[in-house]
């Protein structure tokens, strides 16, 4: 999936029975690289998966052995180690968001799947593009801000 010179692209795990709208995740992280102004082309890989493979994931790549909502793989290389080829992709990284996580927060917050599905995935994008809410609550606010900016372009703002 396409847009623009932004390209992401989308699995859903077999493990997710329920059929997934992979085109409100496309427009949610294309709706951050947007207002972030990142500079295309850009591409992005999103798993969405169950919560004992997040929980693997989570294990496996970051030491916390637990269940997650949502994790970001940022690609870490040196563009420097190549000469780049003018007009390629930057491949930004991995999103993995657990679709059990996603029901369970929907029901907690009082929102629909679907808006927790595109927050989820607003806020991996951010990840990618090296914010994080844990450097403190500025950080986190921050953070909060561009995340309600993206809901918000997608007409999924908290009001609604």
């Amino acid at each position: 999936m396409s847009m623009s010179s932004y390209t992401i692209e989308i699995h859903v795990a077999d493990s997710v029975a329920d059929p997934i709208d992979t085109t409100l995740i496309e427009r949610s992280v294309i709706a951050v690289l947007s207002h972030e102004e990142a500079a295309g082309p850009v591409e992005i890989s999103v798993l969405v998966a169950s919560d004992n493979e997040l929980h693997i994931l989570n294990r496996d790549y970051r030491d916390v052995d637990a269940p997650t909502d949502v994790l970001s793989f940022a690609n870490e290389t040196d563009d420097n180690a190549f000469v780049a080829i003018p007009g390629a992709p930057c491949y930004l990284g991995d999103i993995a968001i657990s679709y059990d996580r996603v029901l369970a927060q929907a029901a907690e917050y009082g929102h629909s799947p679907q808006r927790e599905l595109a927050y989820l995935a607003a806020h991996g994008a951010l990840h990618l593009l090296g914010y994080d809410h844990e450097r403190g609550p500025a950080s986190a606010a921050d953070m909060r801000t561009r995340e309600e900016a993206a809901m918000t372009a997608l007409g999924l703002s908290r009001d609604l």
